[in-house]
């Protein structure tokens, strides 16, 4: 995922920053709870096609994007 693509893109629910997770290849918002899929490369940016993350998945995502 570029970095800067990922700088200014944020969540269009929450408007919060986003995360890129590369083992399922999404960007998610620990904000909204959404994780947006990444199809040939372009961020799908709709909330329609948002998958909703589990309380576990939120958790552990959390973690991994602390400072």
């Amino acid at each position: 995922m570029d970095k800067k693509l990922l700088d200014i893109l944020v969540c269009p629910v929450s408007k919060a920053s986003l995360h890129y997770h590369r083992e399922t290849d999404e960007l998610f918002c620990s904000a909204s709870g959404l994780a947006y899929p990444i199809r040939d490369g372009i961020p799908v940016m709709l909330e329609t096609e948002a998958r909703k993350l589990t309380e576990a998945e939120r958790e552990a995502l959390k973690k991994q994007v602390r400072p």
